[in-house]
């Protein structure tokens, strides 16, 4: 084996040894009562590997996220209908719905520890652009359910909409809910208001 092969051996072995090590201590303390050292130690790696790895608090977790939601991306671009390509944007729209949920309710520590990380980050100037990509996988989602609505209903405000849909993602009461592991009844209001959005008489 080459130094070269060895050392993306070792990477790999140490970034998923990370993850896992701090997804172990989401399931125990609160996002803001975790540190990058807590996350070395528990990982079995030296600090400055899980800082040159992730950058910082938010490159951590936002790589967690990815790495939780890449299963739903893939099913979105390539699996079966209704979640998957083949089914009508309606259909799809409600099954992401649905897929969503599941995926926040299995990582509901990970989502307040992501927001945690983006409401601590330190603001970008009032000149700079907006980071676009602060919530990769918000950003994601958004997208599809955005363009899902403006398929079905060309005349709606498909990205305020898909907006105001995933607003629920990031609600405390919302995320207690789910603690309480009443997750179809986010499902259930979701769907309400999706298909609300959609049957409405268009505006004259």
């Amino acid at each position: 084996m080459t130094g070269g092969r060895r050392e993306r051996a070792d990477a790999a072995r140490n970034r998923r040894a990370i993850l896992c090590a701090t997804e172990e201590l989401l399931d125990r303390y609160r996002p803001e009562q975790i540190s990058m050292e807590q996350v070395a130690a528990a990982a079995g790696v030296g600090k400055g590997t899980v800082f040159h790895r992730f950058g910082n608090r938010m490159g951590l977790m936002r790589a967690l996220m990815e790495e939780r939601a890449l299963t739903l991306g893939e099913s979105v671009a390539t699996g079966p209908p209704p979640l998957g390509p083949g089914a009508p944007p309606r259909e799809r729209l409600l099954a992401f719905l649905d897929a969503m949920v599941d995926v926040v309710t299995r990582n509901k520590g990970l989502i307040a520890a992501l927001d945690h990380a983006m409401t601590t980050a330190p603001k970008p100037a009032e000149d700079s652009p907006a980071d676009q990509d602060a919530h990769p996988v918000y950003t994601a989602w958004h997208r599809h359910i955005s363009t899902l609505i403006a398929e079905e209903r060309p005349d709606l405000d498909a990205e305020l909409l898909a907006h105001i849909l995933l607003s629920a993602l990031h609600s405390d009461p919302i995320l207690a809910l789910l603690r309480r592991g009443e997750g179809h009844r986010l499902t259930a209001s979701l769907h309400t208001l999706a298909t609300a959005a959609l049957d409405a008489a268009p505006r004259p």
